[in-house]
C-alpha cells in the first residue's frame, strides 16, 4: 500500500501534465451560423481566452444545416445553432434562448419614426425574406408573423446571406424581419426597431442551441459550457 500510493499519485500529476499540453497544442473549433457569431460568440471567445489561457479557438460560422455535419465529422467540437426541423439522433442540443426578432427598415423611411413595431405596421410594405431552403427558421417566422395576423406578405426579394438581406434593405429594395444580433451588421442609414406582438412584448421565436457529438466527451467543451450556461443571461443582453 505504501509503494502503491506513490505511484498512484505520479500516475495522476502525469495525466493532468498530458491533458494541460495536450490543451496548449489543440485547436478548439466553434462553428456558429451567423446571427450568433455577430452577437454571442464574440463575448463567448473573449471570456473563454480567460478560462483556458493559451488555448487557439477557430471559429467556423457557417449556416446550421452545414455546421451540423461538421460536428459528425469531426470537423467542429461545438456548434451554436439554430435547432433542425428534423430529428438529428446522432447529435445532442442543449436550448439556450429564442433570439428576439427585430425590422430593419430602409433609410429614412417612414416607420423609422416608431420606438417598436407590429406586424400590421408592415403591411403592403415591400419585404427581403430568407431563403425557405436554407434559412428555414427564419422564413417560416416571417410568413407565419403575417399569417396569424391575416395579412399577405408583400414579398420583394429573396436573399441567403443576412448580410445581403441588410445590404438590400440599405439599397431600399424593401424592409426585412431579422434576428436582434444581425442588427449589428452597420449599413448606412438601415433603421433598426424592435418587432413586438399585441401585448406589446418583443417576438421571441427564434431558437438558438448548443450541439455537440451525443455520447462524446471533451473537458474544453465541458469548460466553455461551464461558461456559457453562468453568463448566458448577460450574453444575451
Amino acid at each position: 500500500l505504501r509503494d502503491a500510493r506513490p505511484l498512484l499519485q505520479h500516475a495522476e500529476e502525469v495525466s493532468d501534465r498530458v491533458r494541460n499540453s495536450a490543451a496548449e497544442e489543440r485547436v478548439f473549433r466553434i462553428g456558429a451560423m451567423d446571427s450568433a457569431a455577430t452577437g454571442l460568440i464574440p463575448q463567448l471567445v473573449h471570456d473563454f481566452h480567460e478560462v483556458v489561457p493559451g488555448l487557439e479557438v477557430l471559429l467556423v460560422e457557417d449556416k446550421s444545416a452545414k455546421l451540423l455535419p461538421k460536428l459528425l465529422t469531426g470537423a467542429l467540437d461545438i456548434a451554436i445553432v439554430r435547432p433542425p426541423m428534423t430529428p438529428q439522433p446522432a447529435i445532442e442540443f442543449e436550448f439556450l434562448l429564442d433570439e428576439p426578432t427585430v425590422v430593419a427598415l430602409p433609410p429614412g423611411h417612414p416607420l423609422a419614426a416608431h420606438e417598436q413595431l407590429r406586424v400590421e405596421d408592415l403591411n403592403e410594405v415591400p419585404m427581403i425574406v430568407p431563403s425557405p431552403r436554407s434559412r428555414p427558421h427564419s422564413y417560416n417566422l416571417t410568413m407565419q408573423l403575417f399569417l396569424d395576423a391575416s395579412l399577405q406578405p408583400n414579398i420583394a426579394q429573396q436573399a441567403e446571406e443576412k448580410q445581403t438581406i441588410v445590404n438590400m434593405v440599405g439599397a431600399d429594395i424593401g424592409a426585412a424581419i431579422v434576428p436582434y444580433w444581425t442588427s449589428r451588421i452597420a449599413v448606412q442609414g438601415v433603421a433598426y426597431r424592435p418587432l413586438v406582438n399585441d401585448a406589446g412584448d418583443l417576438v421571441c421565436e427564434l431558437p438558438l442551441s448548443a450541439a455537440w457529438v451525443k455520447g462524446s466527451h471533451d473537458h474544453l467543451r465541458d469548460d466553455l459550457m461551464t461558461l456559457l450556461r453562468s453568463k448566458l443571461e448577460e450574453y444575451s443582453h
